[in-house]
């Protein structure tokens, strides 16, 4: 039998891995989540050390398609989607940098949107089905969705990001695009596009419209995200040997990518997950009383300026708690476990900027923003335990040159811009613009599809 996928919020009927894909947030408003995870035995994570990026997903990934897509081409999908290179820069002793932004829109976005484009295509077309995917993106994620699902058939893209907030290289690889991807400048913040899309999922009157999301509310992005931790182990770390990851988090989906695998049996010592200046997750773990940020606070590391992280629901229902949409916990979790597992600290924008040019000054180590925050929360967790020897990997989740002004003041020079960013910032724009208010989306979406 297929794997089971339930709700956070306890109230839906559980469904396969399909029917997560394609819904993306389930009836009751919660979350997708596996019933059981399937675990890898050491031996087989051992055998990730001799294969490549591509294999290592498709024996990750199939332990969810079992039932549900062929083999063959759950293993073609790998291939195709994962056609870049993956970085590991040791920095010192054995403190590792990832870069997971050599994709095609230089963000760790991609390794998500790539698959579940393929996926959901392949799921569209064997039903004969369309569909329309609503995402708010913070900075990266629209992008990476908008090119992943770009022509694809029976596809439609909506894509809202807050106007006031992402830069002009993350902007312009979004709304470049035309066909079947249509991009919304919202005249809000993040937590305004998250709560849109969120309410269309759940009202009525678009009932009738086939919605899912591309965001990381969708199931779709956490599971291939994964991939990357047991890919790092494979090289870094000897059998058995725990790991350390700093993960800079804004909604959380990276971060329960790293619990993903960690459920699926990769020794992980720690998961540093760290914030900007929307720091109710620190406080959270710290307290033990959540408090949501309204609104949310601007900083330089844009993707990650989410007052409120949808995939908290999902890691409070990991260690056997109950959080609602709203940020409201029904049941509280095992806290002692959480901080156990996971550390968290905020890092501000003064320290974010005393990071980037210390690192470089130090290691000629180039980090943008978000990176920066990663670097900076593993210093911090280094000050309350000692690393004993074990492997650490920082994640770098976007290119530099997505904050070319930023980096620029910061450490004197300009970075170097990938060519696929160069071509996208000498195209024309083009984007729709609404306010912060439900009812003009919903009618926008509704034109959509008239």
């Amino acid at each position: 039998m297929p794997l089971l996928f339930h709700s956070t919020n306890r109230q839906s009927p559980g469904v396969d891995l399909r029917e997560a894909f394609l819904r993306g947030q389930a009836p009751d408003r919660g979350l997708y989540f596996p019933e059981t995870f399937p675990v890898l035995a050491p031996e087989e994570i051992a055998a990730f050390a001799d294969l490549p990026y591509a294999e290592i997903a498709f024996r990750v990934l199939s332990r969810y398609t079992d039932g549900i897509l062929p083999a063959e081409v759950l293993s073609g999908f790998c291939r195709e989607a994962y056609d870049f290179d993956i970085p590991l820069e040791t920095v010192y002793d054995r403190v590792v940098v990832m870069r997971l932004d050599q994709g095609p829109t230089a963000s760790f976005k991609d390794f998500a949107a790539r698959m579940m484009a393929r996926l959901m295509g392949r799921f569209l077309h064997e039903d004969g089905r369309q569909l329309t995917i609503l995402t708010a993106t913070s900075g990266d994620t629209g992008a990476a969705v908008a090119h992943a699902f770009h022509n694809i058939p029976g596809i439609r893209v909506i894509v809202l990001f807050p106007l006031a907030e992402v830069s002009l290289s993350q902007r312009k690889l979004m709304t470049t695009l035309s066909g079947n991807v249509r991009t919304v400048a919202v005249d809000g913040k993040f937590d305004d596009c998250q709560a849109m899309v969120k309410q269309a999922f759940a009202d009525p009157a678009l009932s009738a419209l086939p919605l899912s999301s591309a965001n990381s509310i969708n199931i779709g992005r956490l599971l291939p995200q994964s991939v990357y931790y047991f890919y790092a182990a494979s090289r870094l770390a000897r059998p058995g040997e725990p790991i350390v990851f700093s993960v800079p988090s804004g909604n959380f989906g990276d971060m329960m990518g790293a619990m993903v695998a960690k459920r699926m049996g990769l020794p992980v010592r720690k998961i540093v997950t760290s914030v900007n200046d929307n720091d109710a997750f620190p406080k959270f773990l710290a307290t033990g009383h959540y408090e949501k940020i309204v609104p949310s606070r601007n900083s330089v590391s844009n993707a990650m300026n989410v007052g409120h992280p949808s995939n908290l629901a999902r890691l409070v229902a990991l260690y056997g708690g109950r959080m609602d949409e709203t940020g409201r916990i029904h049941q509280m979790p095992d806290l002692a476990a959480m901080r156990r597992d996971l550390f968290s600290s905020s890092v501000s924008d003064d320290r974010t900027r005393d990071t980037i040019r210390e690192v470089w000054n130090r290691y000629q180590l180039l980090l943008e923003c978000h990176g920066a925050v990663g670097w900076r929360g593993f210093q911090d967790w280094q000050a309350t335990e000692p690393l004993d020897g074990l492997p650490a990997v920082i994640l770098e989740t976007a290119n530099p040159a997505k904050f070319p002004e930023e980096i620029e003041q910061t450490i004197g020079f300009a970075p170097d811009v990938p060519p696929a960013m160069t071509a996208a910032l000498q195209l024309p724009e083009n984007f729709d613009r609404l306010g912060a208010d439900y009812e003009s989306f919903r009618q926008y979406v509704i034109q959509a599809h008239a």
